[in-house]
Formats: C-alpha cells, sequence, structure tokens
C-alpha cells in the first residue's frame, strides 16, 4: 500500500489530436486539463479544472473522443494564462496518470513552447502511471480505464465522453483500489466537508449475484458429527470442541 502522507494529484488531458509521433507531436497540444488531489488516501475536494484555446485546430478524430470543439474553445484561456495556477497545484506532488507518457508529453510539449527555461514535468514532481501498474496487476488483459472500471466494480456509467476533469475523478477512484482497496473517499475534515464527500465515495456496481444459500445441519447430522469426533477426539483437545 502506497504511505498515506504524501500528496497525490490524479490528471488527464484532452488533446487536439492523438499522434505522439515527431518531436512536435505534429504541433499538436492540450485543450483540457482535470485533476484532482489526493491526501491521507482521501479526496479533499480540492480540483483544478481549465479548456485551453490552442493555437491550432482539433483533428476531427479528437473530437470524436472528447467531444471539445474549436468553437467551444474560442473565448477560452491560452495556456500561458493558466500555466502558473497549474504549476501551483502540481508543485511537489506525485503525478498519477492512465498512460501518464502521453500526457506527461503534451504537458512537456507546453513547457517548452511557453519556456524551455521551465524544464520537464519529471523535474519537480513524481510521475506514477496506472497503466504500467495495472499491466502488472492483470499482464496479458486490457487494461483501459473502462475495463479497469468494470474489474473493480466502480461505477462510471455517466462517461459517455472522454472528459479530463471526470476522467482524473474515475482514475482517482481506480487508483486506490488498485493501491490498497480503499473503498471510501469521504473529504478528509470537517462535518460539512464530510457529508458533501459522500458525493465522491467510490460507487459500487451490483454483482448481480444472488446471496448464497445457508443450509444448517439437522440434529441427526449434527448427532453423527459429534459421534465422530468422540471417536478423533483421544485426548479432549480437538479444536473444533474449544
Amino acid at each position: 500500500m502506497k504511505a498515506t502522507n504524501e500528496r497525490i494529484i490524479v490528471f488527464d488531458t484532452e488533446t487536439t489530436g492523438m499522434n505522439m509521433t515527431g518531436p512536435h507531436y505534429e504541433g499538436h497540444c492540450i485543450v483540457e486539463i482535470g485533476a484532482v488531489e489526493i491526501i491521507n488516501r482521501k479526496l479533499t475536494g480540492n480540483t483544478f479544472h481549465v479548456y485551453i484555446k490552442p493555437d491550432r485546430e482539433i483533428d476531427a478524430e479528437a473530437i470524436d473522443v472528447h467531444g471539445i470543439t474549436d468553437e467551444f474553445l474560442v473565448d477560452k484561456p491560452t495556456y500561458g494564462e493558466v500555466h502558473q495556477e497549474f504549476m501551483d497545484f502540481i508543485q511537489g506532488a506525485e503525478l498519477v496518470a492512465h498512460n501518464a507518457p502521453f500526457d506527461i508529453g503534451f504537458m512537456d510539449y507546453e513547457f517548452g513552447k511557453l519556456d524551455p527555461s521551465i524544464g520537464k514535468t519529471t523535474d519537480f514532481c513524481k510521475v506514477t502511471d496506472t497503466l504500467e501498474m495495472a499491466k502488472r496487476l492483470f499482464p496479458g488483459k486490457r487494461n483501459n480505464l473502462d475495463v479497469l472500471c468494470s474489474r473493480y466494480g466502480i461505477d462510471n456509467s455517466h462517461r459517455t465522453l472522454h472528459g479530463a476533469l471526470l476522467d482524473a475523478e474515475i482514475l482517482a477512484d481506480v487508483y486506490l483500489m488498485m493501491t490498497g482497496g480503499q473503498t471510501s473517499l469521504a473529504l478528509s475534515s470537517g462535518s460539512e466537508e464530510s457529508d458533501a464527500g459522500a458525493e465522491n465515495a467510490i460507487r459500487r456496481l451490483a454483482s448481480g449475484r444472488k446471496a448464497l444459500k445457508v443450509i444448517r445441519a439437522s440434529a441427526d447430522e449434527i448427532q453423527a458429527h459429534e459421534a465422530r469426533l468422540d471417536i478423533i477426539d483421544k485426548k479432549g483437545d480437538v479444536m473444533w470442541r474449544q
């Protein structure tokens, strides 16, 4: 199980395209960032979410995935306008993402465009890839986010399109299950916050299995059992009778 005193940021990004080939990802960039904070294995309710106006058009295949259009982003801030707020949120934390090289690669690309002196994400944050974790836990199996939700009984029925904040929230549930089976994500302090935190609980899916039928022994069966124990119990120390 992970240490409980770490500040963890579970995050996701959506981008203008899916192509990661080439040194500049063919100019593709981030259009949405969503992140949630975990401290002491509990969601704190502290989140970061922003839509970003890119400097290029969004590929049609990307729109099919996340539903974010160029028209929607016209009045949104550029990455440079949100960079410092984002850096303040993630600084020094352990970053958790599913297929982390994809998201980290785009973050590093944005950093480099803005100011090469910023450096790389790994210069100021530890990065954990839940896809690699899942591959170790379930070798040879599919391990995308939807599959992991099904495997751990987490309800993601409200996920019809990819969305950075929604995916980060779902991944936080998955991550906690993968690293120790945490099943309650109540907020960490305050009665009002705790009540609000009920909304952050992992939603476990019903298995659909009927409860096991309990068949109790009859009086004759109990008597026969005791007789058998009498044969075995030479020293009066049969553990079933203790």
